[in-house]
């Protein structure tokens, strides 16, 4: 099993048991990424999350981000980005970008959305 696959199964789970999940996917990178694009995070209402979208750089400002995205519905694409020279600053090679799309699980389509891109896999 995947990564992916492991980290939708875990949003699927959640899904059914009746808690209200976000999907955080990485959709576009510039420069060093430590995660492709598609790598995905899901997170829950309570914080709780799996997975991964820079290897652990921007990781609790995309939680963030998705509890309240799970709150509105409203989803959002966030940018995150560190230049060469603070990236030297944190122990990093190069600079970089990452844009992260985070939306929430419908309750009606939810489980259907994830089943959909596991069999994508």
């Amino acid at each position: 099993m995947s990564d992916t696959e492991s980290v939708l199964e875990q949003a699927l789970a959640w899904h059914d048991a009746g808690g209200k999940v976000a999907i955080a996917t990485v959709v576009r990178t510039w420069g060093s990424s430590p995660r492709p694009i598609g790598s995905k995070l899901v997170a829950d209402a309570a914080g709780r999350f799996v997975g991964s979208v820079s290897g652990g750089c921007v990781e609790g400002a995309v939680i963030e981000a998705a509890q309240e995205v799970i709150r509105t519905g409203t989803p959002k694409l966030l940018d995150f980005g560190v230049t060469d020279e603070q990236a030297w600053e944190v122990g990093l090679a190069c600079g970089g970008k990452v844009q992260i799309f985070v939306e929430r699980l419908s309750p009606q389509h939810g489980g259907q959305i994830v089943n959909a891109t596991l069999d994508l896999e």
